[in-house]
């Protein structure tokens, strides 16, 4: 029973904390002025900007690679990548239903990007660079009207395009060393390229912006400087700045009502320029390589997206105080932990960093980044007074979780990186697992001083996962060499081996600690007994993918498990049997807790996102 019957009821998601940043122009905010409009993995996620209230378009099989919406807000239209010798699909969203309303299907491996007409007649497509086509698509019949090749032979990949504001049979699309503009010739079902001519400059055109009344349009280049084109006669007007441009690159434009010129550039600058020269005028630093500009009504207030995952909030008359409005990891995490009797708050860690988040609320508490380097695994003390965490260079760190303060670095820890880690319930001694297979003791003692206890060498590969008994006599740790082995921790002996043919991920006591389960890649889940290691039962945990994730809930009645098939699954323990599944990551599930006393359950995935759901049974009294 691996719960992928449709009958089993639905796991009720709460939030979502994640953004996809490395979407060009991914961040949108809808004409109704409330809802921001974003990627993360392969959902579209519509987020009111009164109540913070986020729904989910689901509909992709692989990651939104552009969002697009029509001028009018009816329409919401997403496009995303998918393997090599695939179609990839093209959603239009009707917006008030929060449902499909066409899928469209026709470019291979990616849809680069998306634009819609000014009256919503038509959308046009770009196909990425395996693909190389642009697409005319009647939305009312949901047909292909014409299709061409988007730039010359001679010419490079095209980047992006964009619809004229007033006429629906003009679009414009640029990209290495091309730039057209396009006739629609709606009786012939055909469009007609005509070159721009940029004369002696040779660039790479990573974004288009036209002015409202369509007479001059304005490229943003990879070399950092702005081409003014005129619409009409597809030649250039002016190029600039001349001296300083835009250092790593104009990443995206946004033309004012005051007819100046947001440019946001691969540095991670914001700056205001004057719309004729392109003299900068103001200019503010933020996190990562800015992405996404988006205006909310006639453009008091601004929105930014960064490729670090960060949103902003700007007015325009304060440009130079941004407001934090939204942040998350831009790579996978990797492991979750929550405090001790403990439901207010959390912690993951993913590449370079460990950040600490308030549940109801899903904003960032702390962040503690350490750079370059990437954290395995962490836990938090029973006493909460200190966050362990195990990195790839070999070395455990220890936090202050309140401060971020360093409180104690462990240097050579394991000699192929700290890949598990566990404290135990009197906060004196911390166990660690390291990718050469060792598990080892470590002693805290006053003043920041620690001391190796005991190295036990029996696992031949990763360890993976370390579990610590409540009396802190006893341990088991799981290793991908597909052995899980139960020690003393007191005379630092193996009491006990569990053997499967598997690479084990997760191991969990059951909370009377007389058995153990454990998972991995093998899509099984084993039961065991703690005293002679004999197996009790194995379940189908997943249909396709490994189990990477499992929690065992306070009161031992039930499990929860996340792994490579992107389900959520909260099971039975002693029936064996799923009783609620959810549906909401884009990438393989990494961890998965149960905060102990709420009714809340974190899950994080390969793609950054950390969700939250609401646990649905009660805990028993007992």
């Amino acid at each position: 029973m691996a719960g992928d019957d449709p009958d089993i009821p639905r796991l009720e998601l709460e939030s979502v904390i994640g953004f996809n940043g490395h979407v060009p122009r991914g961040l949108r905010v809808h004409p109704d002025r409330d809802h921001l409009i974003y990627p993360l993995g392969c959902t579209v996620i519509l987020k009111s900007l009164t109540d913070g209230k986020q729904e989910f378009l689901h509909g992709h099989t692989n990651n939104v690679s552009c969002v697009a919406v029509s001028k009018t807000g009816c329409y919401v239209g997403s496009g995303q990548v998918t393997f090599m010798g695939f179609k990839a699909d093209i959603i239009i969203w009707d917006f008030a239903k929060r449902a499909i309303y066409a899928r469209l299907t026709l470019h291979s491996a990616k849809v680069e990007a998306l634009s819609f007409s000014p009256n919503d007649m038509y959308l046009v497509s770009l196909g990425g660079q395996d693909d190389g086509s642009i697409a005319v698509w009647n939305i009312e019949k949901k047909l292909a009207i014409c299709g061409n090749p988007a730039s010359a032979h001679s010419a490079g990949q095209c980047l992006c395009l964009q619809y004229s504001n007033t006429d629906d049979n003009t679009f414009i699309t640029a990209g290495n060393g091309t730039l057209r503009l396009w006739e629609l010739d709606l009786p012939n079902r055909k469009v007609r390229p005509s070159e721009c001519q940029t004369g002696k400059l040779k660039r790479i055109i990573k974004c288009i912006e036209i002015a409202e009344d369509d007479q001059y349009f304005f490229c943003g280049t990879t070399s950092g400087d702005i081409l003014k084109m005129n619409m009409k006669t597809g030649l250039l007007n002016s190029c600039g700045p001349a001296k300083q441009k835009f250092s790593q690159g104009v990443n995206v434009l946004k033309i004012l009502k005051s007819q100046e010129i947001l440019v946001g550039s691969g540095d991670g600058c914001l700056t205001l320029c004057s719309g004729t020269t392109f003299k900068t005028l103001k200019r503010v630093q933020l996190e990562g390589a800015v992405t996404s500009i988006a205006m909310r009504g006639e453009g008091q207030q601004l929105l930014v997206g960064t490729d670090v995952s960060q949103m902003y909030r700007f007015s325009y008359t304060h440009l130079e105080e941004p407001e934090l409005i939204s942040s998350s990891h831009s790579s996978a995490v990797t492991a979750v932990a929550i405090p001790y009797g403990s439901s207010e708050l959390f912690a993951t860690c993913s590449k370079e960093d460990i950040r600490v988040w308030h549940v109801d609320r899903s904003k960032e508490r702390l962040r503690i980044t350490v750079p370059n380097m990437t954290c395995n695994a962490l836990d938090i003390m029973v006493d909460g007074r200190s966050i362990i965490s195990a990195w790839n260079d070999g070395k455990i760190r220890v936090f202050a979780p309140e401060s971020g303060r360093t409180l104690l670095v462990i240097d050579n820890a394991h000699s192929m990186g700290v890949t598990a880690i566990a404290g135990t319930r009197d906060c004196k001694k911390i166990l660690s697992g390291g990718g050469e297979g060792q598990v080892r003791v470590w002693e805290l003692q006053q003043g920041g001083c620690h001391r190796l206890l005991e190295t036990m060498a029996e696992h031949k590969a990763t360890v993976t996962d370390i579990q610590i008994k409540k009396n802190d006599k006893e341990c088991v740790t799981a290793s991908s060499d597909g052995a899980c082995i139960i020690w003393d921790l007191v005379r630092y002996v193996r009491n006990q081996i569990v053997l499967a043919n598997t690479r084990f991920r997760c191991v969990c006591y059951h909370p009377e600690e007389y058995q153990i389960i454990t998972s991995g890649t093998d899509r099984k889940i084993g039961y065991w007994e703690v005293y002679d290691g004999a197996a009790i039962r194995e379940l189908e945990g997943s249909q396709s993918g490994a189990i990477n994730g499992m929690h065992v809930s306070q009161d031992g009645r039930y499990f929860i498990t996340g792994g490579d098939d992107k389900l959520v699954k909260v099971w039975s323990y002693s029936e064996g049997e799923v009783t609620h599944v959810g549906a909401g990551h884009s990438g393989s599930i990494t961890c998965v807790r149960l905060c102990g006393s709420s009714r809340t359950l974190v899950t994080t995935s390969s793609d950054g996102a950390i969700l939250r759901w609401r646990f649905p049974h009660p805990l028993s009294s007992d």
